[in-house]
């Protein structure tokens, strides 16, 4: 299993998608998710509509300083597929999906070949594009809906699998990651994990960054 800190190692809310909590994480050995929209031209970090002074998306990329951590790119705006993949293409960093982005968009970042996670979750039960995406992002928004054959079932299919951890929906993770450990999943290469407590679930899975 891969562990992904959620908008950075944060210590305080304040610090999510800030420099100082993606710093922490790759320092820490972890990759992380974090989101991207655009504002005056420029791809920069920010969950919510920027109003400037936010940090640029190659920024937060100079901060791996060539390390080959894993990156969730969650995609805010449509329209940003060919800035985000010729900045990657610059910092030549090729370990990262995108996801969450819209339908037409997937089709798009498909088309142009960028590593494409498709969505599955409790409110969308059929992943479009499933057999033309690199891997499935597995949200649980109201419940555990989903079980260890479903994610072996995707493995299977050659697809990565990243889970959304309850915490990120502010639920008890405990039955959630109980069930990736009892099931043995959390040793499948092909598994991530994305959590606000990514030290904890080094800990609790026993796997070091």
């Amino acid at each position: 299993m891969i562990i992904l800190s959620h908008r950075g190692l944060w210590k305080s809310a304040d610090e999510k998608n800030t420099a100082a909590a993606f710093q922490r994480s790759f320092d820490l050995g972890f990759g992380t998710e974090t989101d991207v929209r655009d504002y005056k031209g420029e791809l920069v970090i920010s969950h919510d509509i920027p109003a400037g002074g936010e940090l640029s998306f190659a920024d937060f990329l100079k901060l791996l300083r060539g390390r080959d951590l894993p990156l969730a790119i969650n995609i805010k705006a449509d329209g940003l597929a060919d800035k985000i993949q010729e900045t990657l293409q610059k910092f030549q960093h090729a370990n990262y999906f995108t996801f969450d982005m819209s339908l037409p968009d997937l089709v798009y970042q498909v088309q142009k070949g960028l590593t494409v996670f498709t969505g599955l979750s409790d409110l969308n039960r059929s992943a479009p594009l499933l057999e033309k995406s690199a891997g499935v992002w597995l949200d649980a928004f109201e419940s555990l809906w989903y079980t260890p054959a479903i994610i072996l079932d995707l493995l299977n299919q050659g697809k990565k699998v990243c889970a959304v951890s309850a915490d990120l929906h502010k639920r008890d993770n405990a039955a959630q990651w109980k069930m990736l450990k009892d099931s043995g999943l959390h040793r499948q290469d092909g598994v991530l994990l994305c959590t606000d407590f990514p030290e904890k679930a080094g800990e609790y899975f026993s796997i070091s960054p």
